[in-house]
């Protein structure tokens, strides 16, 4: 796909991710959800209805994006256990529920932006804890380990073991094993430093969804790429 002004303005990305890769996404997505929804039945019977509809959106990142900064274990763990304890605490010292359910994920925002595990599921979990009626309700600070945690060590475990199966894919993105490629190129091309990075993502002051090994893996294959195809253009000019 072409970008146009009108897919940079609606926001429309550079997707060329093969097919086999979208469909590896969707069924480990089904795996992860079956196996929530499943487990968490064996060990709350009933109360497992109170699945954390949060879990759907993280397994869109675990399972789409396993390598990306918002998918690891820190964000994970960190961002739903931190907002459904600030979704339980709005809940219980707010009476107005309006006011609750938006102070509830406004703090998750904050605090999971300070502590550094921001992960947008972990809103839900927040708000989640604040609208989902009398059965959360009763739950109290219980609901932030059943069902939040036990979610969570359930998807986590799904993630790791799903994206073990492709060697492309390994979750945390840490376990994933760039092979360099045995060329000039790669061997040649500077990577760019920590510091570099670091000063750039605070020239724009935003988050970032890429972390700094894919930063320097697609740094890499994009100048092999620009230097291979000046190599065919040198080969293919007249007179040569």
């Amino acid at each position: 796909m072409r970008k146009s002004p009108l897919t940079d303005l609606i926001g429309i990305e550079l997707n060329p991710s093969s097919h086999s890769e979208k469909l590896i996404s969707g069924i480990g997505a089904f795996i992860a959800i079956f196996a929530i929804y499943n487990i968490s039945f064996l060990i709350l019977g009933e109360d497992a209805l109170l699945l954390v509809t949060s879990m759907g959106a993280a397994a869109v990142l675990l399972f789409s994006v396993p390598h990306g900064p918002l998918s690891q274990p820190w964000p994970l763990f960190g961002g739903n256990m931190i907002s459904a304890f600030a979704g339980v605490s709005c809940a219980q010292s707010v009476p107005d529920t309006f006011i609750a359910a938006a102070a509830a994920v406004g703090l998750s925002v904050t605090l999971m932006y300070y502590l550094k595990c921001i992960h947008p599921p972990g809103g839900a979990t927040a708000l989640s804890a604040v609208v989902s009626g009398s059965a959360v309700d009763s739950l109290g600070f219980q609901y932030v380990i059943t069902p939040v945690l036990l979610n969570v060590l359930v998807i986590f475990s799904v993630a790791v073991l799903f994206n073990l199966l492709f060697k492309w894919r390994r979750y945390p993105a840490r376990l994933a094993k760039v092979e360099a490629k045995n060329s000039t190129t790669a061997n040649e091309s500077p990577m760019l430093s920590h510091q570099s990075i670091e000063h750039a993502l605070r020239e724009i002051d935003s988050f970032i969804d890429i972390s700094e090994e894919d930063l320097n893996r697609i740094y890499l294959l994009a100048s092999e790429y620009d230097n291979s195809t000046e190599v065919k253009k040198g080969v293919n000019k007249p007179g040569q």
